[in-house]
């Protein structure tokens, strides 16, 4: 499986995964001439991809998704709730994701995990590649980390992780007191020490990379979001890559390091 996030943050959010010759985008919030450019960066054509998933409703995950798929023919996904609150997704004959949280595609099974945000039903997604057994999540627009969700990413290879704010700046910046909680609520987003704390629960040794993602630009910076999570990660078996994801430009791909067989070797060894 190979991961490209093509820009996050509260301007637009898109993950592209492939496996085997597929390849299925989480989220879509970008217009679609940018999405475009986006995709073309990394070299991939929209018409190449088969589905899209939406996470929830809000505008910087959803903007390109109708019109994206009307262009170029994607199997749109998303749950009941948050098609109920975005019609315009009925519409574009988007198709809700069975009741089990499950979702089958060719050579890539998506698992929905409900996540705290103020959205209606919004899901992080655990890729997992049917070939490799390669796992992937998009852990992103949560205000707070239930222990469902902790033994769900357990055993990941590759995980984009919400690190949407250092406290310090958020209390200090523009936002009126009300913005401010709702941001750094139990709906809103993580900071960058929550997101150290699940990231120091999900590592392990043969996790190969930590994308960060959707960090604020008014209260966050790269270099602060990268210290506290690589802090909280120095002290776990994790030996991968940690970066932190840009709003304008798209990076990637990220690959797991390990096979699988290698890896249930180490396990039985106790490495």
């Amino acid at each position: 499986m190979r991961m490209w996030v093509l820009g996050s943050g509260s301007r637009g959010n898109a993950v592209l995964f492939e496996a085997e010759g597929s390849r299925v985008l989480v989220d879509a919030g970008f217009a679609v001439r940018d999405l475009e450019a986006r995709l073309g960066a990394v070299g991939v054509p929209g018409e190449s991809i088969e589905d899209l998933v939406v996470t929830h409703e809000h505008t910087d995950h959803v903007r390109g998704a109708c019109a994206a798929a009307r262009r170029w023919g994607w199997t749109v996904h998303a749950s009941a709730g948050t098609l109920t609150a975005c019609p315009e997704l009925v519409a574009a004959g988007a198709i809700a994701i069975p009741p089990d949280g499950v979702l089958v595609l060719d050579t890539i099974c998506l698992d929905a995990v409900p996540v705290p945000h103020d959205a209606v039903e919004p899901i992080a997604i655990v890729a997992t590649a049917r070939g490799s057994g390669v796992r992937a999540a998009v852990v992103y627009d949560l205000g707070h980390v239930g222990e469902a969700l902790r033994r769900t990413l357990a055993d990941l290879d590759l995980l984009v992780l919400e690190a949407n704010h250092d406290d310090g700046m958020l209390r200090a910046g523009p936002y009126p007191p009300s913005v401010v909680h709702r941001i750094g609520g139990r709906l809103g987003h993580l900071s960058n020490r929550a997101a150290a704390g699940l990231a120091r629960g999900c590592a392990h040794r043969a996790l190969s990379h930590i994308v960060l993602a959707h960090l604020s630009d008014r209260c966050n910076q790269p270099g602060l979001a990268a210290a506290a999570v690589g802090a909280a990660l120095a002290i776990t078996p994790f030996r991968g890559g940690l970066h932190a994801s840009a709003q304008e430009i798209p990076i990637g791909p990220f690959r797991a390091l390990a096979l699988r067989e290698t890896r249930a070797a180490q396990l039985s060894l106790g490495l």
